[in-house]
């Protein structure tokens, strides 16, 4: 049995984002302004996070086989994603990130 992991993340009393079956909603990490060495990078030069907090999951992903992929995480886990593997959407100001499930690669403990 696959366990349904669902959140709606409502941001103002009008909008709210639920994702679709097989993605997560991620909040990305700050990204590094500063070096180890204390030189302030610009924002052109920063590093694109590949950490966030997970905002809200979709339903579990049917495949065409019939077989489920259920939410590997769950909203409030911190997690690496794939640099490149997301659709970056803006909501209200706030920069967040659609990652498929299977571009998720590990969860911070």
């Amino acid at each position: 049995m696959v366990k349904k992991i669902t959140r709606t993340y409502n941001l103002e009393p009008k909008t709210s984002v639920k994702p679709l079956a097989g993605y997560v909603l991620i909040e990305p990490a700050e990204a590094e302004t500063k070096t180890s060495s204390g030189i302030i990078l610009p924002e052109n030069a920063q590093e694109k996070p590949s950490l966030g907090t997970v905002l809200a999951c979709g339903e579990s992903l049917i495949l065409e086989n019939g077989k489920t992929i259920g939410s590997p995480v769950k909203p409030g886990d911190k997690v690496y994603f794939k640099k490149w593997g997301s659709d970056d959407i803006k909501i209200e100001g706030k920069e967040l990130k659609l990652v498929k499930f299977d571009d998720l690669m590990a969860i911070v403990e």
